[in-house]
């Protein structure tokens, strides 16, 4: 069988740097490697996951816009992976419940991000907050992935998928669902506050100064990183020596990312260098980089009805992707979903 990647991101608004090179290029590259194999990409905006909390209606909207036209600008081809936010497609939703009742409450009990996410408010929290698990074996179960990206906080969801499909197969007699493999992507680029190095960057910061926002122009970009907190020392010649700097271990790590290299192969050409010096090469790399993804935003943001048009061709292909599963859970569990003929 086909190599079949699964991947869903939660959509919010005001993309930064923090999470394109925690995220974004990654997809774009697991697009690229799939497709060249013969293989297929699903990737989604969770907006069903969103809701686990609350959300303004209309910012979440927006922000699913967003996100979409960030995964885009930044390089996810519609044409070659399906691009589809979930709630197009109703079927996440049907299977969730389906798995609900296969699901047990003792594995729900053990999934620890729930304990975290909920953290003294337990008993406030939302049913959507404990059983989202289960709605995330439903997005990749549905599809037949083969494989999910998942990181080390993820990894214990996708054992819960795999548990959860063998337990339908085998409580009804079916080969029905397939068990997804995790990937483990290259580990991501922790991109920090540019005004405090020990704060990851966020668009919840009310600094703009603190984040490089992909629709930052050149100006801007350039503004930023000169202003950035620094600290008086040169670059020292070794990764470990930048310890107790914050500031200046993310510059140099936000420098490596940007060109995927090491640290330590940055430090290697730049020791000794002070800011002054060091500043403006980040900054012209930033720029490179950004530049295209800015320009394409902003096309984007021009024609929102081409931007619905791809998500909802990327909609249409996922219904057709997802409705034999359904199809098949459905009839492996004695249901019909059509009216019985009159007697």
């Amino acid at each position: 069988m086909k190599t079949r990647i699964v991947s869903g991101i939660q959509p919010t608004g005001n993309l930064h740097l923090g999470n394109y090179l925690g995220a974004i290029r990654n997809w774009v590259r697991m697009q690229d490697e799939t497709a060249a194999a013969g293989g297929d990409c699903f990737f989604f905006l969770a907006d069903l996951h969103a809701i686990t909390v609350y959300n303004d209606p209309a910012e979440l909207r927006a922000n699913v816009r967003a996100m979409a036209a960030a995964l885009i600008a930044a390089g996810v081809d519609p044409a070659r992976a399906t691009l589809f936010n979930q709630a197009a497609v109703p079927a996440h939703a049907e299977l969730a419940w389906l798995l609900n009742c296969t699901a047990r409450i003792g594995w729900l009990n053990r999934m620890t991000q729930f304990k975290e996410k909920s953290g003294k408010n337990r008993e406030g929290a939302s049913i959507g907050l404990y059983a989202y698990p289960v709605l995330q074996a439903a997005d990749v179960l549905l599809y037949g992935a083969s494989h999910v990206p998942v990181g080390e906080d993820q990894k214990q969801h996708l054992e819960l998928a795999r548990d959860i499909a063998t337990k339908f197969n085998t409580d009804y007699h079916v080969d029905l669902f397939r068990l997804p493999e995790p990937i483990i992507p290259p580990a991501a680029a922790r991109i920090m506050s540019l005004r405090d190095g020990g704060a990851k960057m966020s668009k919840s910061d009310p600094s703009d100064a603190s984040r490089i926002n992909l629709t930052d122009d050149v100006d801007t970009i350039a503004a930023k990183i000169r202003k950035a907190k620094t600290d008086p020392e040169p670059l020292p010649d070794t990764a470990e020596a930048l310890d107790g700097r914050p500031e200046a271990r993310n510059l140099v790590g936000i420098h490596a990312a940007l060109g995927d290299e090491s640290v330590a192969d940055v430090l290697a050409r730049h020791a000794g260098q002070g800011f002054g010096q060091f500043k403006p090469m980040l900054a012209e790399r930033l720029v490179e980089t950004l530049r295209p993804i800015g320009a394409r935003l902003a096309e984007l943001a021009r024609d929102p009805a081409e931007l619905d048009r791809l998500l909802a061709a990327g909609a249409a292909r996922a219904r057709d992707a997802a409705a034999p599963m359904l199809a098949g859970a459905y009839d492996a569990l004695g249901l019909s979903r059509q009216q019985p003929a009159a007697g």
